[in-house]
């Protein structure tokens, strides 16, 4: 059996990149940083697939603001390796959104913790994950990235500079890691309808981003079955970027109707 590896998978698109995996035949294992959380949505995977291999692991990506959490990931290998389960895929999919960081009010390890969880543990997992695919001859990793690694929205510094610099990680590992049949490629999503669009909907009536030149707004699995196709389709390609955001990049502003 082929095994997943899914970062950040207990809300929203997690849960839809795990359910896809899942629906293909995949064993998946997913990370969360609460247990409690992990342990629910153990079960309801369980639930939707009895007969799927499926494991919830509790991981948080940080000591501090400036100490990324190496012996976690360690840690999280080590069960891996001591329960056989080799990750052929990695799915780079938790994040620290960075809300509300403002120019000249945040303090600087606020900055640090977004770049650090999104950039510096995200090498931190693909180093360790690599190394296991380098013995087993290939594999491949995907980064859910965002479409403002290439245009900035209002005070989102840390987040926006984070996925600018994980597409750069991104294409470095693509490129280091060629030799040894991994490839590593980024899905960019723009605006995904998650729980925060079900529970703010004036605000989302409203914003910008939404009107898209093709008039819709992507959905959990929109994003799932695009990091799919690099897990289990695009053979001869790496370092590649798949934009999934209904044609937001591509306008010089929206057509608000």
């Amino acid at each position: 059996m082929k095994y997943a590896l899914v970062t950040g998978a207990c809300i929203n698109t997690g849960v839809d990149i795990v359910k896809k995996f899942l629906s293909e035949g995949y064993g998946v294992v997913f990370t969360g940083r609460k247990q409690e959380a992990v342990e629910q949505a153990e079960l309801a995977y369980r639930k939707d697939f009895p007969q799927s291999e499926v494991y919830g692991y509790a991981i948080d990506s940080l000591i501090d603001e400036r100490t990324v959490d190496e012996a976690a990931v360690d840690a999280l290998f080590a069960w891996l390796d001591e329960k056989g389960i080799f990750a052929e895929t990695l799915v780079l999919n938790a994040a620290d959104q960075g809300l509300n960081q403002e120019l000249f009010k945040n303090p600087l390890t606020d900055f640090m913790k977004v770049i650090n969880t999104n950039v510096t543990w995200n090498f931190c997992l693909s180093e360790h994950a690599a190394a296991r695919m380098r013995q087993q001859g290939g594999g491949n990793i995907v980064f859910v990235n965002s479409n403002t690694a290439y245009r900035a929205i209002p005070n989102r510094v840390a987040y926006v500079s984070s996925k600018g610099g994980q597409l750069g990680l991104m294409r470095a590992l693509a490129m280091d890691l060629g030799q040894y049949n991994i490839r590593v490629n980024a899905v960019l999503p723009g605006m995904i309808k998650t729980d925060r669009w079900e529970k703010n909907p004036e605000f989302y009536a409203s914003v910008p981003s939404r009107f898209t030149p093709i008039g819709d707004v992507a959905v959990g699995a929109d994003i799932a079955d695009y990091v799919f196709y690099f897990a289990a389709h695009a053979r001869n390609t790496t370092g590649a970027e798949l934009t999934v955001d209904g044609g937001n990049t591509i306008q010089l502003y929206p057509i608000i109707k």
